[in-house]
């Protein structure tokens, strides 16, 4: 319930009155409850993936904000002071700091195992009481259903293909191509396999998701890397003069078509 003003505030001249709301206001602000600083992750350690990951550009005013602490506690004014433009790029970044501070992430913000901003993920079949799963597919065993987890790196870069010889691809001549390699197995406890958000499996053995690329030569397996924008939740363009002047923008079209047409 809010609070009433006191009357004897009302009763005061105007000048007066804006005077003491003003005074109010910054001895709120005083008062404010400390927000709660979120911990890094894995996937977002610092200042510069954080701001890599929301895009807008943002990672330029990297250097402006000195910590994470700095991140999730400036306020407003003092990020304007600190150079971050323009006003819609900070209320962006506000915006993005209080989802991530209340357990709002883009793709790969619950990822675990993350190894220089790259992180691997590989389809992997678990147990499951789902009534869907009881019985045996061409692609998953009986009781078992496929999810995509994330596991600590063990399949080595593919080499650079600018840089591979042509021989070691196609093979030499009266030789069989090289067989595709397959991922190593990887140790789990299925009971605490916790399947990844924002992304899904297609053609039964592909991952797929924004950002993720596939490993090639490894079926069922992909990475996902820190990019520029991978978090970026793009700005919307107007389309006839924007929402409040779209009818008035169309009416005049049709007029002038309609005077086109005689």
């Amino acid at each position: 319930m809010a609070l009433k003003r006191p009357s004897m505030l009302l009763n005061l001249p105007q000048p007066t009155r804006i005077f003491t709301c003003l005074q109010c206001r910054s001895l709120h602000r005083l008062h404010a409850p400390t927000q709660r600083i979120p911990k890094p992750t894995p996937f977002v350690p610092d200042v510069q993936t954080f701001l890599t990951l929301i895009g807008r550009k943002l990672s330029a005013h990297s250097a402006k904000i000195p910590s994470w602490e700095a991140l999730f506690s400036l306020s407003g004014q003092q990020l304007r002071e600190a150079g971050v433009e323009p006003a819609r790029a900070r209320r962006y970044l506000m915006w993005w700091r209080e989802r991530f501070r209340n357990g709002i992430t883009g793709v790969g913000g619950d990822l675990k195992e993350v190894k220089d901003g790259i992180a691997e993920l590989r389809v992997m079949e678990v147990p499951s009481s789902r009534p869907m799963d009881r019985e045996a597919t061409l692609t998953k065993g009986a009781g078992m259903r496929k999810v995509v987890v994330n596991v600590p790196a063990t399949v080595a870069l593919p080499p650079d293909p600018a840089k591979a010889a042509p021989e070691a691809e196609e093979g030499r001549e009266g030789e069989p191509a090289p067989a595709r390699a397959v991922a190593p197995p990887v140790n789990f406890n299925a009971k605490d396999v916790q399947a990844i958000h924002g992304v899904k499996i297609v053609q039964a053995n592909n991952i797929a998701g924004t950002g993720v690329e596939p490993v090639k030569g490894h079926q069922g397996v992909a990475r996902l890397k820190v990019k520029e924008g991978l978090w970026e939740q793009r700005r919307g363009h107007k389309v006839d003069g924007g929402e409040r002047r779209r009818a008035e923008v169309r009416y005049k079209r049709r007029v002038q078509e309609k005077k086109m047409a005689r």
